[in-house]
């Protein structure tokens, strides 16, 4: 689930237009926040020399169409607020997920940095585009309704990648919508600290780390408290969100799937994790499916319109490609799976290579 902010970005009073478009992309750059500029992506930009980039940009588009603003009312980047709810996500999807919002607004007419930050128990993302288009020729036109479309526009990303939505967000007075906290308050059913306990350790274990160690690091990342009790267990507890006990890792407690010998086995790669259904792939909605689950009309509306475009990229892919016999396709198709087994025989005699290298290393050391 994500929610959306869109904010325009002006010089304030007694700094220049450099020093505001500095200072508001440095704060997104943030090596603290973005653990060390790890979670940073660029289109059409470097994202060391973006600032500069943009101020470039706006001057080339002063000196081609003549055209210049008062300083005040002259918007220098917009600025884009996505927030996904805890443990939902790793950093590197959200990174991704938010880049490809980027494209989809900006139809990839203007610059943009993607800076994730993971300093919050939610990750979320700080979305930077200049207001100048990328020939500097036009200027990004804000419109009216444009928090209600980038809301929708994240909503289907969100849905496209398996993640949950605020759904059916009410209205409040002067025609604005509750944010996050205000729908979570009056949400029927919010998900219970265990529920939130295995989301994380879906996430972290998605990181594949490479033993226990590295697992509750990843879970001290997300927020939660680690304590080793007696006989070796773990419990763990999320800071900073009211709970006051510690939660023990063990089946019993979470349920199958979520005892400490399940986290090792999937860590050793031995095993599926049996407690996380694997993400069904499909290019198309299953809009019966979906109404069964409570979707009303509009998504429904939504769906078939997505189904349509879906089966007319799929069709135009097979064009293009000359795969309109079926033998042919068919054919394709068996050579990417042959291709796919092959490069994930590669992958497991890589990952075992690098896990024997890590054992010598650690007994040269020793």
């Amino acid at each position: 689930m994500a929610t959306t902010t869109l904010l325009q970005r002006h010089a304030g009073e007694g700094e220049t237009i450099a020093e505001a478009i500095r200072d508001c992309l440095d704060y997104g750059k943030d090596p603290e926040k973005t653990e060390s500029g790890k979670y940073i992506s660029a289109y059409e930009c470097d994202p060391a020399t973006v600032a500069d980039e943009f101020l470039l940009a706006k001057a080339s588009y002063a000196a081609m169409t003549g055209r210049e603003q008062k300083k005040e009312n002259d918007v220098l980047c917009y600025q884009i607020r996505q927030s996904f709810y805890p443990g939902e996500i790793t950093p590197k999807e959200a990174n991704r997920i938010g880049y490809e919002l980027a494209m989809r607004w900006t139809k990839g007419r203007h610059a943009f940095i993607v800076t994730t930050h993971t300093d919050k128990q939610h990750i979320h993302c700080h979305i930077y585009y200049n207001s100048t288009t990328l020939d500097c020729t036009r200027k990004f036109r804000n419109f009216w309704g444009s928090s209600f479309a980038l809301r929708r526009l994240s909503d289907r990303l969100c849905l496209e990648n398996g993640l949950s939505i605020v759904e059916n967000p009410k209205p409040r007075s002067k025609g604005k919508y509750r944010n996050y906290g205000e729908w979570q308050k009056d949400r029927k059913g919010p998900l219970s600290y265990q529920d939130r306990l295995r989301l994380a350790i879906d996430t972290a274990l998605a990181e594949r780390p490479a033993d226990l160690d590295e697992f509750l690091n990843l879970m001290k990342r997300a927020g939660y408290e680690v304590k080793t009790v007696r006989g070796g267990g773990i419990s763990f507890r999320l800071t900073g969100q009211g709970q006051e006990r510690f939660t023990r890792l063990r089946a019993s407690t979470l349920g199958d799937g979520y005892d400490l010998q399940d986290v090792l086995s999937a860590i050793e790669g031995k095993e599926k994790r049996p407690g996380r259904s694997e993400r069904k792939i499909s290019l198309a909605v299953d809009i019966q499916a979906k109404l069964a689950a409570g979707k009303g009309p509009g998504y429904e509306r939504w769906a078939k319109v997505f189904n349509i475009k879906q089966m007319a990229a799929a069709l135009a892919y097979i064009q293009d490609n000359n795969l309109t016999d079926y033998e042919q396709l068919a054919k394709k198709a068996t050579e990417a799976a042959d291709r796919f087994h092959v490069i994930s025989e590669q992958v497991k005699q890589t990952e075992q290579a690098m896990k024997t290298n890590a054992g010598l290393k650690a007994a040269t050391v020793q």
